[in-house]
């Protein structure tokens, strides 16, 4: 039975539609790219400083989420010409301050916590900046923990990042599902031995590597709840 239920932020509980569409207003006709570009150099750049020094003790390459976010907004600007004032990158960065929750996301939460199983947030996002968002969906009350990567100080997809929940709550491995949007994080915490939940909200394919069938896919959160409920006494193999 599960004791813990993680689920990732942006692009699971956190709806990221709106970037694009606010990108779309100052940069008419580049939003979607800009968007998905802006993304795609986030992740990068989380990868490229935890890679480039893995260290257990911390990356010393290491910058807050929020740092890495702007640095990315700054390049894809640059890469596209796109003149970025400084009250565009105020107010690109501003959104992800009023990002708002997925329809479901509140009801979810409700339900699981109503089976008396711990409830977490583990992002890579700066937690100053999640526990706001957090805060501002209603969703606090549901959530026992919001865990970030700042405590190790490397980006998933490190083993460490995940293994940060088994140092916050009394459980073992087996006893967490992980919920993600993102096929890549649902793949990595599965290699780091947890059970996964793929929301495959926009029908993605799965990753070319890894095993697709080692993680249940599903297409919404609501789903995950009702399948978490009905396996409440079962083991995901």
């Amino acid at each position: 039975m599960y004791k813990l239920i993680a689920f990732d932020a942006y692009g699971t509980l956190f709806d990221m539609y709106f970037m694009g569409q606010l990108a779309e207003e100052l940069f008419p006709g580049y939003g979607q790219a800009f968007a998905l570009m802006w993304r795609d150099r986030q992740i990068e750049y989380t990868r490229l400083v935890t890679m480039s020094d893995p260290n257990p003790a911390g990356s010393k390459h290491y910058l807050p989420f929020w740092d890495l976010t702007i640095r990315s907004l700054r390049y894809v600007c640059k890469r596209m010409g796109l003149n970025l004032t400084a009250e565009y990158e105020k107010r690109l960065m501003d959104q992800y301050v009023r990002l708002t929750g997925f329809a479901d996301s509140l009801s979810v939460l409700k339900a699981i916590k109503g089976k008396g199983i711990f409830t977490a947030i583990l992002s890579n996002g700066s937690r100053e900046i999640l526990a706001t968002v957090v805060e501002s969906n209603g969703l606090k009350p549901y959530l026992d923990q919001v865990v970030t990567v700042e405590d190790v100080r490397l980006f998933k997809t490190a083993p460490q990042a995940y293994e940060l929940l088994l140092k916050a709550f009394p459980v073992q491995k087996e006893e967490i599902l992980f919920v993600s949007s993102n096929a890549w994080d649902a793949l990595a915490a599965k290699w780091c031995g947890f059970d996964v939940f793929w929301v495959n909200r926009l029908g993605h394919p799965f990753e070319e590597i890894g095993e697709e069938k080692s993680v249940l896919i599903i297409t919404s959160i609501i789903a995950a709840v009702l399948t978490i409920i009905f396996l409440l006494s079962f083991h995901l193999q």
